[in-house]
C-alpha cells in the first residue's frame, strides 16, 4: 500500500469522524477526534471475532507508517509554527521569564521526578527497569501538548496571561523535552562512561542555542522577503517554504527543529512585524493558511494516536504500571512547578491555583507517543508505549473534559 493511499485513508477517516464529532459530540476537535476512534478501533476489534479483513487493514496502516518520523520530522515542525504564529505575542514577552523557567527547568525536574518515581514503582513490582531507562520515561512524558490545550482554553474563557503561561511553556518544552531526551538516550546506548559532562553540555547547548538561532534567522529572512513585496499568494508560500527548509537546514546541522520552528514562529506573527511587512489581506491569508494546515494535521494526528491502540501490547502487568503511572506524573509535574510559580506569582500577578491549573492542563499527546515508539526492546520499548497511551489518553479524555471547568472554577470564579 503506498504512501498516498494510506493518506488518503486517514484524511477520509479525519474527515468522517471531524463530522460525527462536529455534528452529534460537541467536543473540542482534539478531545472528539481520539474519542470516535478509539470506538471505531474497538468497534472493529468486536468486528474481528467473526471477520477480521478490517483489523488486518487498520493494522497494515498503523504498521506502514512510521510514527516517530511522521511527527517528529515533518508534522510537528507545521503543528509547532502554526501554535507559535497565533499566539499573543505581547502576553507572550510579558510572561517570559516563567514560561522559560517552566520550559527548561521545569521539563528537567519533571524528567527526574518520574524517572525516579518509576524506577522504584517498578522495582518492587514484577516489572524492573534500569533507572537510566525510567529516565527516558520521564524525559518523553515531560513535554506538554500545546495544541490539544489551545482551544479548550479559549473555549472556557482563560485569563490572557493565564493562557500565554500554559500555551507557551507547551511550544517550548517540546522542543527541550526532545533535546532532554535525545540527550538521555544517547548515554543509554553509549554508556555513561563515553558520556562525559562537557559532552552532554555541548549536545544540549548546539541542540537548544543553534535551533533558537536558525529560528531567529529564518524569522528574519521571511520577515524581509515579506516586507519587500505586497503578494498575498507568494507570501504565503514564504511562509511554508520557511517552514519547510528551516527544518531540513535544522536536522541537517542537528539543531532543534522545534526550537527553531517556535522562535520564527513567534517572530513572524507578532504584531510589529505583521503591521510593518504584511497588508490586511495577506495577513488574512496567512493566518486562515496555517489555521487550516494546523487543523488538518491535528485530525490526523489524533486519528493515528486512536488507532495505534491496535498495536500495543496489552498485558495486564503493563496496563497496571500505566495506570499507577498517571498519578505519578501529575502529582511529578505539581511539585516540578511548586518553586516556580511561587517565585513569580506576585510579580506577575498570576490567577488564583495557577499551579493547579497548569498541573491539569499540562495534556500529553503525540510526541510522548513517538518518543516511546523511538525506544528500543532493551529499553523496555513495550511497557513504556502502553504506560505512555495511558497516560495520553487519560490526560486528553478526562484532563481535557474538565481542565475548561477547572478554570471557570477556580481562576475565573474563585469566590
Amino acid at each position: 500500500m503506498d504512501y498516498l493511499l494510506i493518506t488518503t485513508i486517514l484524511v477520509s477517516l479525519a474527515a468522517l469522524f471531524g463530522f460525527i464529532n462536529v455534528k452529534f459530540l460537541k467536543l473540542p476537535n482534539s478531545i472528539g477526534l481520539m474519542l470516535v476512534t478509539i470506538i471505531f478501533s474497538l468497534l472493529i476489534l468486536g468486528i474481528s471475532v467473526f471477520d477480521s479483513t478490517l483489523l488486518n487493514l487498520e493494522k497494515y496502516i498503523i504498521t506502514s507508517i512510521d510514527f516517530e518520523t511522521v511527527l517528529l520530522d515533518v508534522m510537528l515542525s507545521f503543528l509547532l509554527f502554526a501554535g507559535a504564529l497565533h499566539t499573543n505575542f505581547e502576553q507572550l514577552k510579558i510572561q517570559r521569564w516563567p514560561i522559560l523557567v517552566f520550559s527548561t527547568i521545569g521539563v528537567l525536574v519533571s524528567t527526574f521526578l518520574v524517572g525516579t518515581a518509576m524506577f522504584y514503582i517498578l522495582k518492587f513490582g514484577p516489572l524492573p527497569v534500569d533507572y537510566i531507562y525510567c529516565l527516558l520515561f520521564g524525559a518523553l512524558i515531560s513535554p506538554t501538548d500545546p495544541i490539544a490545550v489551545l482551544g479548550i482554553l479559549k473555549q472556557a474563557g482563560a485569563p490572557k496571561n493565564l493562557e500565554a503561561k500554559i500555551v507557551g511553556e507547551s511550544l517550548f518544552n517540546d522542543g527541550v523535552g526532545v533535546v532532554v531526551f535525545l540527550t538521555i538516550y544517547n548515554i543509554a546506548t553509549k554508556g555513561p562512561d563515553e558520556m562525559h559532562v562537557d559532552t552532554i553540555l555541548e549536545l544540549f547547548g548546539t541542540e537548544v542555542l543553534g535551533g533558537i538561532a536558525i529560528g531567529l534567522l529564518l524569522g528574519l529572512i521571511t520577515y524581509k522577503l515579506m516586507k519587500s513585496i505586497d503578494d498575498y499568494d507568494i507570501e504565503v508560500i514564504i511562509t511554508l517554504a520557511a517552514v519547510m527548509g528551516g527544518t531540513a537546514i535544522a536536522h541537517y546541522f542537528h539543531f532543534s527543529a522545534p526550537l527553531a520552528m517556535v522562535t520564527a514562529g513567534l517572530m513572524v506573527g507578532n504584531d510589529t512585524v505583521r503591521a510593518t511587512s504584511m497588508s490586511e489581506i495577506t495577513e488574512t491569508y496567512v493566518d486562515k493558511f496555517w489555521e487550516l494546515v494546523d487543523i488538518l494535521l491535528n485530525t490526523i494526528l489524533f486519528v493515528l494516536i486512536g488507532m495505534e491502540m491496535l498495536v500495543l501490547t496489552l498485558e495486564v502487568n503493563y496496563m497496571i504500571a500505566g495506570l499507577i503511572a498517571i498519578p505519578v506524573v501529575l502529582v511529578c509535574r505539581y511539585i516540578s512547578l511548586i518553586i516556580p510559580v511561587q517565585f513569580f506569582e506576585k510579580k506577575l500577578n498570576f490567577v488564583p491555583k495557577t499551579n493547579l491549573i497548569m498541573t491539569w492542563g499540562g495534556l500529553r499527546g503525540g510526541i510522548s507517543i513517538a518518543l516511546a515508539l523511538s525506544l528500543t526492546q532493551e529499553m523496555h520499548r513495550e511497557l513504556f508505549l502502553v504506560v505512555t497511551y495511558f497516560i495520553v489518553i487519560f490526560s486528553i479524555l478526562v484532563q481535557g473534559l474538565t481542565v475548561g471547568k477547572l478554570v471557570k472554577k477556580v481562576a475565573l470564579n474563585p469566590e
